[in-house]
């Protein structure tokens, strides 16, 4: 009897088993301890081991970006032309031609550092030498202390504490020439104000003017900060303004300065031609791809023009070639668009002027059925579909757009319009971000979340081949945009998480190239727009 009872809960016993040795030892581990240090100090408001904004007290005072110098690294060609003697910061004629004015303690005889604006002429530089295949890599919000917090967290240990750092995999790949630098971000200034209907700018100056003082941020993105204040213009002693994705995406596409909120016009309001527009009228296709909704800051930069980033369906107009508010007569619209923005819907939208479309907050009904080729337009279109994985949406549409020669537009998301938030264990469950007075709840993700979707790295493999299907010279810009969502929720777990979902895209990025003529012909340049305000006190706590 006792012999037959115990066979009889024998499967049960070798599953419990399975059970415990996948655990590890019993010695108290957290499976998932990152998560469990966010959460932690979210409610506690307090954190030994990092904290976000000014104030080491609070493990959350202040949720916005920064003005702290941004890493750059470039695959293909290198930095000289723009870095150390050859800085804009060291020429005071070249810092009056960029601001309008030489900023208060800007101008520095010994900068290392350059500008965002830099990152234009790299590219346009690049083409002028030859280069067919250029790509813009932007981590939105990804500034050098985000960075070095995924490295430590994917390495399991803390290997450095200055330079370009590693353990992801845009720090360690040498399978082309590689350089590492870093710029200031500051915008022309902050404060303007506009008319969205009339298109224009009321107010040209704002309040707060663009700089940058290095010996109160420091002369390097890892130098200590002096004044705590400073990064987020709060300063008594120099008042700089702090960029957001609207500006620094202009000064990476067009090359100027401008201010806060602007899409590829200057500080008065005049349209400046992005290097895609420019590559485009010389027949060279151009793409933009997206973690987040398609008429974002950064995106719409690749190719849009407005006085107001928030005017998303109107950009989306000039993304895919329709007539918007700023381009009545419409412009060629960009050869290959995917991201997200799909399912989110708005009845009012007071910053989209009076020609808002109640329904999807990027992009209208109408519209989206005059692009498709269905109906006679010039797209492909993929789009989250109930019952269909992503992948296999968004692979018929790259079959279908390579074999007929039309444009690819794809369009996936989840509710706010991002792709699902992946989490620093790989995951995608994030916990509660900071928020006053109470925490900002997690996003839950159901099954078909997951299916329907598709990852960043699918979306920037689909758009390099339909590019290099239309042409042997394309340019191409990615956006891993929800890194700076994680970082306006002071939410570590999410912000590694998307870290390493863009590496990973990156990984897939270089894959890509090596199978498809190497580097001899490409640029790439990864970077970000703008930093925010996390400071890792104690490394070591990342380590899972």
């Amino acid at each position: 009897m006792l012999i037959h009872c115990f066979k009889k809960q024998l499967p049960s016993l070798l599953a419990l088993l399975t059970l415990v040795i996948a655990a590890g030892p019993s010695s108290g581990q957290d499976p998932d301890p990152i998560a469990t240090l966010q959460e932690e100090a979210v409610r506690a408001n307090r954190s030994e081991w990092g904290h976000w904004g000014p104030d080491p007290s609070k493990y959350s005072s202040w949720k916005n970006h920064s003005n702290r110098l941004i890493p750059v690294y470039t695959f293909g060609m290198d930095l000289k032309s723009v870095s150390g003697e050859n800085s804009v910061y060291r020429d005071r004629a070249a810092l009056e031609n960029l601001y309008g004015q030489v900023p208060s303690e800007t101008f520095n005889p010994e900068a290392e550092y350059f500008d965002q604006t830099d990152v234009y002429r790299l590219q346009k530089s690049a083409f002028e030498s030859g280069k067919k295949r250029i790509i813009l890599f932007v981590f939105d919000g990804m500034d050098w202390d985000t960075t070095r917090a995924a490295a430590i967290a994917k390495q399991g240990k803390v290997s450095y504490d200055s330079g370009r750092g590693q353990g992801l995999a845009f720090q360690d790949y040498r399978g082309a020439k590689t350089d590492f630098g870093f710029y200031v971000t500051s915008p022309h200034n902050d404060g303007t104000s506009i008319n969205v209907d009339d298109q224009i700018v009321t107010t040209p100056g704002g309040k707060v003017p663009g700089g940058y003082d290095p010996a109160l941020c420091g002369a390097t993105p890892w130098s200590p900060i002096t004044d705590v204040d400073y990064p987020i213009a709060k300063s008594k002693q120099t008042k700089h303004a702090f960029t957001d994705s609207a500006s620094s995406a202009t000064s990476m596409t067009s090359g100027i300065k401008t201010y806060n909120a602007a899409i590829n016009v200057d500080p008065r309001g005049r349209e400046v031609l992005p290097i895609a527009r420019t590559l485009q009228e010389k027949n060279i296709p151009v793409g933009v791809v997206t973690s987040v909704p398609i008429s974002h800051a950064t995106p719409a930069c690749a190719y849009a023009s407005n006085v107001h980033r928030g005017d998303y369906q109107d950009l989306t107009r000039d993304l895919v070639g329709l007539p918007s508010s700023y381009h009545p007569g419409g412009l060629s619209g960009v050869d290959v668009l995917i991201g997200g923005g799909w399912g989110t819907d708005k009845d009012t939208d007071g910053s989209q002027g009076k020609n808002f479309v109640p329904g999807n907050r990027y992009i209208t009904s109408d519209d989206l059925a005059a692009i498709d080729v269905a109906n006679g337009g010039q797209y492909v279109v993929a789009q989250r579909t109930p019952g269909k994985t992503g992948t296999e949406v968004l692979n018929d549409a790259v079959r279908h757009a390579k074999t007929s020669g039309d444009r690819l537009f794809g369009y996936f998301g989840v509710q706010g319009g991002h792709l699902p938030f992946r989490t620093a264990d790989g995951n995608y469950d994030p916990v509660i971000s900071f928020g006053n007075p109470t925490p900002e709840a997690a996003e839950v993700y159901s099954p078909e979340d997951g299916r329907e979707n598709v990852q960043l790295r699918e979306m920037a493999v689909a758009a390099l081949d339909v590019l290099d299907a239309r042409s042997e010279r394309w340019w191409l810009m990615i956006e891993c945009g929800d890194v700076d969502w994680a970082n306006h929720s002071n939410n570590i777990d999410n912000s590694i998480g998307a870290v390493l979902s863009g590496d990973d895209a990156f990984a897939a990025v270089v894959e890509w190239i090596e199978q498809h003529g190497g580097w001899d012909e490409t640029v790439l340049i990864l970077t970000a727009d703008h930093g925010h305000y996390f400071q890792l006190d104690q490394p070591e706590a990342l380590i899972p």
